[in-house]
């Protein structure tokens, strides 16, 4: 099912969580929807690594390093979303390797680019909320993205743009 976030947004008005224009596209795929997985990084993209090794189910990654500047997903990340059916990677900081990401179809959006990765070891917290841009992501969110910008849903507006209509 296809959905335009513009519509969305003229039918739920305030319901509808919409992420500041300050994310960049940067994969193969712009137009998607899908729910949200989240993930909270410090200077480690390895809890990344073993959330993209799983079963993505056509899921949306979001991820929050606080914007600090080094790359957190790059081709060989974007490899491993799209060979395990992730759908998208919100990320909340820096990408590399753009060159690459946007012939992968999965969905990348991010503040920016930058070449170095981090080296440090830290562990992540998955499947908390997390606030960007002044909005509560959590898991029972769902994502929609298209030209237009991100947006944020519910479990019940999103069970009703996806009931059959009568």
């Amino acid at each position: 099912m296809q959905f335009y976030t513009a519509d969305v947004c003229d039918t739920y008005q305030e319901r509808v969580g919409v992420l500041a224009p300050r994310y960049r596209s940067y994969g193969g795929v712009e137009h998607l929807h899908g729910s949200i997985t989240t993930l909270k990084l410090t200077r480690d993209n390895t809890p990344l690594i073993a959330l993209l090794k799983e079963p993505g189910d056509r899921r949306i990654a979001v991820v929050d390093v606080a914007a600090e500047c080094y790359a957190v997903v790059g081709e060989n990340l974007m490899k491993l979303a799209y060979q395990n059916d992730w759908a998208g990677i919100l990320i909340h900081g820096y990408v590399r390797d753009t060159h690459i990401t946007h012939t992968i179809p999965v969905g990348l959006w991010a503040l920016g680019t930058c070449p170095r990765k981090s080296f440090e070891s830290h562990p992540g917290e998955r499947d908390i909320p997390l606030v960007l841009e002044g909005i509560v992501l959590t898991p029972e969110h769902h994502f929609m993205a298209d030209g237009d910008g991100i947006i944020v849903v519910n479990d019940r507006i999103m069970k009703e743009l996806t009931q059959p209509k009568s």
